[in-house]
């Protein structure tokens, strides 16, 4: 067995058991805080604060590393900018549960993005430096939208799915497990089966009939879990629109791996990072997620 699914093997299972941990908190979190507010004359509880702290844990760390693919184009983001629009666009999505916070949550959403923008053209104009002042501006900018505007979208998910779904943390272990059982069906369809490469030049490793099979295996997953995703009012997700859920869902985060191997081409770096033996960075991670994150919202909104 090489080394590299040997790592996944004994890691995989590690960062799986320590998801599940902190979404059963997550979820007893909003069980202990029942009432603390009311959605159409309904009392809710505060929702998400696991998932919470788990995106502020391994988000700077990503910054971290994006920013170091970025640099190989000189595009050198504000990390600690970057970081802090990231934690104040997953503290806005958190607090979008809240009814005081709607009247202007539109508002301060722009605001957050304005302020990342000029906290970068200050920070530069405080070094006394205009060379690439743009290149700096932008890169963190894009930083902070591609880790932290993607990361919303999760955020909000779980938020927004408090409000209409029994356990709305099942919702967010649905995405994850799809876009992650899309990897597994892929590496080991591809193994076995893979003759015609996806896209050598990108990702010489992914093969068409490897996407079949994870996309396949996204279904089977979004299939079977649909049965516990019950909505308020008596409905429940039927089983076809969980398999489509998932296959859609796999079928993103495939193009969020692609997205990265875009970047770590353009940097020459074969991982975002070296912090998770087998897997390479965080980024490496939930780079698949994190782009799932806006297209599960939409296909929620619609189911």
């Amino acid at each position: 067995m090489e080394r590299s699914l040997r790592n996944r093997l004994t890691f995989g299972p590690i960062m799986l058991a320590g998801l599940f941990l902190l979404l059963w908190l997550d979820h007893m979190a909003q069980q202990w805080t029942a009432g603390a507010y009311t959605y159409r004359n309904e009392p809710q509880g505060v929702a998400g604060l696991g998932l919470l702290v788990l995106l502020l844990i391994i988000l700077p760390g990503a910054t971290v590393e994006l920013a170091h693919l970025f640099a190989a184009e000189r595009v050198r983001p504000y990390r600690l900018i970057a970081a802090a629009g990231c934690a104040a666009l997953l503290a806005h999505a958190f607090a979008t549960q809240f009814p005081q916070f709607r009247t202007i949550a539109a508002s301060t959403l722009a605001f957050i993005i304005v302020f990342v923008m000029l906290g970068a053209a200050f920070a530069r104009a405080w070094a006394r430096q205009t060379q690439d002042a743009i290149l700096h501006m932008a890169g963190t900018t894009l930083a902070t939208l591609y880790l932290g505007g993607l990361a919303w979208f999760l955020m909000a998910l779980r938020v927004k799915g408090a409000q209409h779904v029994h356990g709305s943390t099942m919702l967010i272990l649905m995405i994850l497990l799809c876009v992650k059982f899309t990897d597994i069906g892929a590496y080991f369809g591809g193994r076995a089966l893979g003759r015609r490469k996806l896209i050598p030049w990108l990702s010489p490793g992914k093969t068409w009939e490897g996407l079949f099979f994870g996309v396949l295996t996204a279904a089977a997953v979004g299939a079977t879990m649909a049965r516990w995703i019950d909505l308020r009012h008596g409905y429940s997700l039927p089983w076809w629109k969980g398999a489509v859920f998932g296959a859609i869902i796999g079928g993103i985060g495939q193009l969020g791996d692609l997205l990265e191997s875009l970047m770590k081409r353009d940097a020459d770096v074969k991982d975002s990072g070296k912090l998770i033996p087998g897997f390479g960075g965080v980024l490496d991670v939930i780079d698949s997620p994190l782009l799932a994150a806006p297209f599960a919202y939409l296909m929620f909104s619609l189911f």
